[in-house]
């Protein structure tokens, strides 16, 4: 039988390092720690096996950039070929431009969506595939990604209609570049935060990829978007007020929910409770 597989993604620091860590006593399996650099995953996989004993038998690393096609499909061949599947996906490499950068926003804009959401749903395309029965899916989207943050009601109502897929979603964050680019997206009704709108087409997505798995509910593929919290990082500039241990239990709380759970599917979940994100 074949053992069970996870991937987290960004996981050589913060967060994403300790989903992995905290994985190892909850996942009987093993589970990829991945990172754009190879040796600053490889260093952070030997740093794991000093303070974790069990990281030992069941991390392994393997080179990841979510917003290089050709290293996620190697990724993806590497599992497939290796362990003939995945059970669960942690799509938690994001970036976010600090509020003293001097990019212009148009271009924080474009690079935040190609990573946040462009890449991570590359990574999704490229591995839903491998998902065996009972998987678990976990997008890391934010707080700073609530729907209510687009003033615009047609937006709101285009990315949450039953008829929305990933393409229109896209469609979307594109239209969000392209006004940024012109200085005008707040007169559309789109907020003033790159990071908050890729998290907004994040969030929409996940609902999207849920109805999908839904169609074939024999498999019990579950996805879910959360909210870490605001944790003490470098994506914070180390002002947040959390751990990432405490970032950490939500994520590997949904992605290890049991077989046939009816809830949650397809929500955006905090401190392991569902929130209201439509409103």
């Amino acid at each position: 039988m074949n053992k069970k597989v996870a991937v987290v993604t960004g996981a050589n620091r913060g967060i994403g390092y300790a989903i992995v860590d905290k994985l190892c006593s909850m996942f009987d399996g093993i589970i990829y720690l991945t990172a754009r650099d190879e040796e600053l995953g490889l260093k952070a996989v030997k740093q794991l096996q000093t303070t974790n004993p069990e990281s030992e038998k069941k991390v392994k690393f393997h080179q990841l950039d979510i917003t290089n096609v050709e290293s996620i499909h190697r990724l993806a061949e590497h599992i497939k070929k290796t362990h003939g599947g995945l059970d669960i996906l942690i799509n938690n490499a994001a970036i976010a431009f600090k509020s003293n950068d001097i990019t212009p926003f148009g271009d924080q804009a474009e690079i935040t969506a190609h990573t946040n959401f462009f890449g991570t749903i590359n990574v999704c395309n490229a591995l839903f595939p491998l998902l065996r029965d009972h998987a678990r899916i976990v997008n890391i989207s934010s707080r700073a990604g609530m729907l209510d943050s687009i003033k615009n009601p047609e937006i709101r109502q285009n990315l949450i209609a039953p008829t929305a897929t990933i393409e229109s979603v896209s469609d979307i964050l594109n239209d969000f570049i392209k006004k940024a680019k012109q200085n005008s997206h707040q007169d559309d009704g789109y907020p003033n935060s790159s990071y908050g709108m890729s998290k907004i087409a994040l969030t929409a997505a996940t609902m999207i990829q849920q109805r999908v798995f839904d169609e074939k509910s024999d498999k019990d593929i579950v996805v879910n978007a959360c909210c870490p919290g605001y944790v003490n990082t470098d994506m914070t500039s180390r002002r947040g007020a959390g751990t990432p241990e405490q970032g950490a239990d939500t994520p590997v709380y949904l992605a290890t929910l049991e077989p046939n759970i009816k809830s949650p599917r397809g929500e955006f979940v905090a401190e392991r409770r569902i929130l209201k994100w439509k409103s």
